[in-house]
């Protein structure tokens, strides 16, 4: 009989994978009390040494491997292990505790791990209290070298389905590398670094399939159904042969969308759609024109800022932003001014969030209002970037027009500022508003008249219009961007868009999945930003689609909308 474990589909262009299950162990690695020879401790505080070295150079090996089009906090997990094996708590003090107590370099370890772990425990942000999964990860890295434990041979993993408990991003890289095919996780969200990377990598996987790693066993054949979340073993022949032949039409389907790269987004009916790509790094825009897009609509540029004791100069900002627009060429970039708080915290923040919640808390453009003097800098970069090409910049957290007036004056201030250096910059330069709130949302209108055009940002509206934490693998499986509140909202801002005569967008997750695009057309949105990896599918859905019909479809769901099965209503809409 046939067995299905449910959880949640990392969908790709490729969301089927078929091969034999290698389990993973990532548990803590608990070493045993141990003394050593007094003639051997420096021996021993060598050997010591030398795996943080080790551990350090796989990680910085790793990191090499990332690619290009991966978020930065991605990048920012490896770079905060990397910190972590410089820091004198990790890397100095077991080697006194060596010397002072003759204990192993294992044992010495496990107790400092334990003393920080403590530590983390104590303090009162949140945030900072998961930071203790980071130690773990560090700390079982060194002590896996230490105890004399191996990479496995790449021979081992090519052409297998990892299965574990969860991934760190060092070990999906690592594991994409050497050929693994898919990942199956116990834990996870659609938001959890595992998903997150396997979406980077498209490599199939399903993440929170609670037991997987009880009812899996190692050399058996299983299937990923990545499309429904869900994982099959004991498949019969029948079952298989259907898989075998999905995952070839899906790779005949993921070479037609390469060719798709210089075709427009152009509906039946004669519609252009802009398709706009999200990128994080300057470096990003290479898969971003790769995918066909026709600019940038959100430059996330929060990178500036992590993993670093200072705050970024003018000139950074200037030098990044310049890189990114004559990357773009004549296309569009969309600025967004920094979004820090709430699960985007720096070294050097003025006052870290001691709040339960820190994403009710100070960030984005709150943060940026209150200590406007990181505001101003940002404002005066992205300014004199203006005049180099085709730039937008764009406010994140809105919640009221008193914030929307306050920043639009002091880019006033900067403007003149800028005019009186004789600095170039664009004065007709578009100001646009993230609408993520649902107070934003509700109040469209006045924001629509405020600014130069909108653009929703549904991770954030979503979480704060249904209360949900979608990185919660509790409660994540209530994260429905079909509420009817959630539609309701969005239905509103377009709206006020028409209304006002200034065009919307949207940039959230909800914008580059394909089972979405139809309503989002119908409800009448024709600018689209995602992840560059999204590019070519939903190039390819909008070329085989009449938004005309879609618009007269959508309407009546619209009018129906607390009565609607939504999911049913959606998928009605391409039928």
């Amino acid at each position: 009989m046939t067995l299905a474990i449910q959880g949640i589909g990392v969908d790709t262009s490729i969301s089927t994978a078929i091969g034999k299950v290698l389990m993973l162990s990532r548990g803590n690695i608990q070493a045993e009390p141990g003394l050593v020879a007094g003639n051997r401790i420096e021996e021993e505080i060598q050997r010591f040494f030398n795996a943080v070295k080790e551990a350090a150079g796989q990680l910085r090996e790793i990191r090499k491997q990332i690619p290009k089009d991966t978020p930065p906090d991605i990048l920012e997990f490896i770079d905060t292990h990397l910190l972590m094996l410089e820091d004198k708590a990790i890397s100095e003090a077991p080697a006194q505790t060596i010397r002072e107590e003759g204990c192993s370099a294992e044992w010495a370890l496990q107790m400092r791990r334990n003393q920080l772990m403590r530590v983390f425990e104590d303090m009162e942000d949140a945030y900072l209290r998961t930071r203790k999964d980071d130690l773990d990860h560090v700390v079982n890295r060194i002590l896996h070298i230490l105890q004399g434990g191996r990479n496995s041979d790449p021979a081992e993993i090519a052409g297998h389905i990892i299965v574990s408990e969860d991934l760190t991003p060092a070990d999906a890289i690592m594991l994409h590398q050497r050929g693994a095919i898919g990942f199956i996780t116990d834990f996870g969200s659609p938001m959890s670094h595992t998903a997150i990377l396997a979406r980077s990598l498209g490599i199939p996987a399903v993440v929170g399939a609670h037991g997987a790693t009880s009812h899996l066993h190692p050399g058996e054949l299983v299937v990923i159904d990545a499309r429904h979340g869900s994982v099959l073993a004991n498949c019969d022949n029948a079952c298989l042969l259907f898989f075998r032949r999905r995952l070839e039409q899906e790779q005949a389907h993921r070479h037609a969308l390469h060719n798709l790269r210089d075709t427009p987004a152009l509906s039946l009916d004669g519609q252009q759609i802009e398709l706009l790509a999200n990128i994080e790094l300057p470096e990003d825009t290479e898969p971003a024109i790769e995918g066909g897009c026709s600019g940038v609509g959100l430059y996330r540029t929060e990178f500036l800022y992590m993993n670093r004791e200072e705050l970024p100069t003018e000139e950074e900002h200037f030098q990044a932003y310049s890189q990114v627009v004559k990357g773009m060429g004549e296309q569009p970039v969309t600025i967004r001014t920094l979004d820090l708080g709430a699960d985007k915290q720096c070294e050097y923040q003025p006052e870290p969030a001691s709040c339960t919640n820190p994403a009710l808390g100070l960030r984005a453009i709150r943060l940026c209002l209150k200590e406007t003097d990181i505001f101003r800098i940002q404002i005066r970069a992205i300014l004199r970037v203006s005049a180099r090409g085709n730039v937008r910049m764009m406010l994140p957290m809105l919640t009221n027009l008193w914030e929307a007036r306050q920043a639009r004056q002091i880019i006033k201030e900067e403007r003149l500022s800028l005019m009186e250096q004789g600095k170039a910059f664009d004065p007709e330069m578009p100001i646009g508003a993230m609408i993520e709130t649902p107070a934003a949302a509700l109040t469209a209108e006045s924001f629509a008249r405020l600014f130069d055009f909108l653009s929703i940002g549904t991770n954030d509206l979503i979480q704060y219009t249904l209360a949900v934490d979608r990185a919660d693998d509790a409660v994540n499986h209530l994260y429905n961007a079909l509420h009817p509140a959630v539609i309701m909202l969005i239905q509103q801002v377009v709206k006020a868009g028409i209304a006002c005569g200034k065009p919307v967008a949207m940039c959230g997750e909800m914008a580059g999945t394909p089972g979405y695009i139809p309503l989002l057309l119908g409800m009448g949105l024709r600018s689209l930003s995602m992840h560059p990896a999204s590019l070519p599918e939903a190039k390819q859905l909008i070329r085989n689609l009449d938004i005309s019909q879609l618009e007269q479809k959508t309407a009546g769901i619209l009018q129906n909308l607390l009565n609607e099965d939504l999911e049913q209503a959606v998928q009605s809409l391409t039928e």
